[in-house]
């Protein structure tokens, strides 16, 4: 039987570490961290994710603005208000909450934003970063999971680690991070996706698996060894007509059954998925610190 990561306690931890270093910076050197959220649009889903950020923010003690704007926002109206929040010192971390309406081009916002103030670490030059080994901004999901794995004490050192999914999100830095020289990498990593034949041939000599394809329960028991560790990060909805809602949540592992063959599992929903505004947080903090360094030079 599996060990289940705990994201909740995982990111409680974190967050409790957060909250005293935004307190320091505020009793040292009169500042606060700053972070600001920008929404195009009603999307439910995205609506909820900004509330979210907004009550860390509130607990951690970061100073949050919020920008809420109309489906109907151009793009040179979007940009407008990046380029006035690069030069703002009040502002940290400039998070755009994706999906974009589709007139607007997601690529040319992604550039607009100053890379240190790219907190979500999707800049090209902080994934350039990123790849070549230097001090960046790491996205916050895959840095979410490599923070579950120092808490586990489970090292990637020599380790062969299989990540199922190849996004700019998760899949392609998650693997970059995992191959760098460095405590939380030295990692021999396999990618497999949607045209990889027989994936179950790779999960299975992996140590690591971490899946993130958007497949609901896709990695069963027969596709992974004995006490591998496995790492969730799907969340995908499926009809339960015993929920109120109609739906529950379940992840791209089939979780009642890996977890007994894993050493360690995350669950769906608590597992990965806490650990993301907790990185964001994270990241918005260390931009401060860096401020604050660059101010004193």
């Amino acid at each position: 039987m599996a060990v289940i990561i705990d994201g909740k306690q995982v990111s409680a931890t974190i967050k409790e570490e957060l909250r005293e270093e935004t307190a320091r910076i505020k009793k040292q050197h009169d500042t606060v961290p700053g972070l600001a959220v920008i929404l195009v649009g009603t999307d439910p889903a995205s609506m909820s994710y900004v509330r979210s950020k907004h009550i860390a923010c509130t607990k951690l003690g970061i100073y949050a603005r919020d920008y809420q704007l109309g489906e109907d926002t151009t793009e040179a109206a979007l940009l407008e208000i990046i380029h006035e929040l690069n030069a703002d010192d009040a502002i940290d971390g400039i998070l755009v909450q994706l999906p974009l309406p589709k007139h607007i081009n997601e690529d040319h916002v992604l550039m607009a934003i100053d890379p240190a103030k790219d907190v979500d670490g999707f800049h090209p030059e902080n994934v350039g970063r990123m790849v070549t080994g230097m001090e960046t901004y790491y996205p916050c999901t895959p840095y979410g999971i490599i923070k579950l794995l120092e808490y586990c004490s489970i090292s990637t050192e020599g380790k062969h680690v299989c990540i199922v999914g190849r996004s700019n999100i998760v899949g392609k830095p998650i693997a970059n991070m995992l191959l760098q020289k460095s405590p939380f990498g030295n990692a021999t990593v396999t990618v497999c996706h949607s045209r990889t034949p027989d994936i179950a041939y790779f999960t299975r000599q992996a140590d690591i698996v971490i899946a993130a394809v958007g497949r609901a329960q896709m990695i069963t028991a027969d596709m992974i060894k004995d006490q591998a560790v496995v790492i969730d990060v799907g969340v995908n909805r499926v009809e339960d007509a015993s929920r109120k809602r109609g739906y529950r949540l379940v992840g791209d592992v089939d979780f009642e059954s890996v977890k007994e063959k894993a050493s360690y599992i995350t669950p769906v929903p608590g597992g990965v998925g806490p650990m993301t505004i907790t990185m964001l947080m994270y990241n918005t903090i260390a931009s401060a610190q860096r401020r604050i360094r660059t101010s004193q030079k």
